[in-house]
Order: C-alpha cells, then sequence, then structure tokens
C-alpha cells in the first residue's frame, strides 16, 4: 500500500542552519508541501474515507461480505494509485499527506471494531492495535510541540498495513462455511500474525526514534 511518503515530496535546500533547525529541515516536513485542496489525488483519498462508513454497514448490517470484500480492494487499489497520481502530476500537497495515511488507519481500527462485534479476531488483539494508535497520537503531539514535522514513513509500517489489508478479506472469508472457508483460514490468520507484529513493531520504532530526535541524539525518523 502506499502511504505519505508517496505524497510528500522534498527536503528544504537551505543546510545552513546549525544545530537543533538543522536537524528539523533534515525531516520532510508536511508543512513544506502544497496549499492545493482540489486535486485528483485528494479526490481519491476523499473516496476512500467515504467508503468506511459503507464498509461497516455492509459488515454489521445485512452481513454483505462479498461488497465489503470489493470496497476493501477498491480502497486499496484507489490508495496505490493516488501515491502515483500524485508523484507523476506534481500534486503533492498537505491535504493529501494527511488524509491518505488516515485512510489506511481508518480501515484498520473500523474493520477491527466489526470484527469484534462479529466475533471474527479476539478483543484482546484490537485493545493492543487501538492502544498502539492512542500511543502514537501521544507521540505525534509531543513532536509537534517541541517543533518537529511528523516522521516520515518507515517500510515496517507500510509492510504493515498491506498485510492487514489483505488479511480482512480473507478473515472474512475465513469465518464462512464450505471448503473455500477450510483453505483460506491458515493464510488468513498467518497473514494477521505477521501483520499484527510489525504493525507493534512499527510503533516501538517510532517511539524509539521520537525519543532520541527530541533528546538531541538523532537526525532522522521512521513513520509508522
Amino acid at each position: 500500500m502506499t502511504t505519505a511518503d508517496d505524497r510528500a515530496a522534498g527536503i528544504p535546500a537551505d543546510g545552513a542552519a546549525d544545530g537543533p533547525t538543522r536537524r528539523r529541515r533534515a525531516l520532510p516536513n508536511r508543512d513544506e508541501l502544497g496549499d492545493r485542496v482540489f486535486t485528483l489525488p485528494n479526490l481519491l483519498s476523499v473516496v476512500r474515507l467515504l467508503g468506511v462508513p459503507l464498509f461497516l454497514w455492509l459488515l454489521l448490517g445485512p452481513h454483505a461480505d462479498g461488497w465489503a470484500i470489493v470496497v476493501l480492494a477498491v480502497s486499496g487499489a484507489t490508495d496505490w494509485l493516488d501515491g502515483k497520481l500524485a508523484r507523476a502530476l506534481g500534486q503533492s500537497s498537505r491535504l493529501g499527506a494527511l488524509l491518505d495515511p488516515a485512510a489506511d488507519r481508518l480501515y484498520i481500527v473500523a474493520t477491527l471494531i466489526a470484527f469484534v462485534i462479529r466475533d471474527v479476531v479476539p478483543l484482546w488483539m484490537v485493545v493492543v492495535l487501538l492502544l498502539r494508535e492512542v500511543v502514537l497520537a501521544g507521540t505525534l503531539l509531543v513532536l509537534r510541540r517541541a517543533g518537529w514535522p511528523p516522521l516520515q514513513v518507515h517500510y515496517l509500517g507500510k509492510a504493515a498495513t498491506f498485510l492487514l489489508l489483505y488479511a480482512f478479506p480473507l478473515l472474512l472469508l475465513a469465518d464462512g462455511a464450505g471448503p473455500a472457508a477450510a483453505v483460506v483460514q491458515p493464510v488468513a490468520y498467518a497473514l494477521t500474525v505477521w501483520g499484527a507484529a510489525l504493525y507493534l513493531l512499527a510503533g516501538v520504532l517510532y517511539v524509539v526514534q521520537a525519543v532520541q530526535l527530541l533528546s538531541g541524539s538523532h537526525r532522522a525518523g521512521v513513520e509508522a
């Protein structure tokens, strides 16, 4: 899946500053991106966000799992496409850099909550992953108050999102009946375990890098 680093391009060219200012400029800053709102990548991100309540209704209302999987697949396709278009068309923006990872996290959180309600995944797993989001939100707030921009996307975070968003439709299939459920079940569980483990590891790396930045001992960072 693409993430905010596909949308956020460029580091300030001025490298003359020293100390904390220089360290801040060593990080890609979303605030340096353009203010454009009405772009094709942003439109695709908005479509993805609008798909979240539809996805939840399909899972929890009529239990139309097939259509829910279609919505998730369309979300994944637009997630890949909006990052490519932003770079190809030169339409990177601050709004796009916020919308893209926000949509990913919303789909993950919404799916986990729906899966708990439907007893597809255990409650403890959802609690752990949601606590990870709370910790990262607090870490980001501390960074912003200290004058640091949001840290750059890390490959572990992208890999974790990729695994989880592909595990979710397989978990729905595994929760059904018939031979197909028996076939996809081990694959679905394996992707879920690996995705959740990488998701937590990426969060730990984010916090570690944030602590190093705040202590003035590190010049670059990663984002989960």
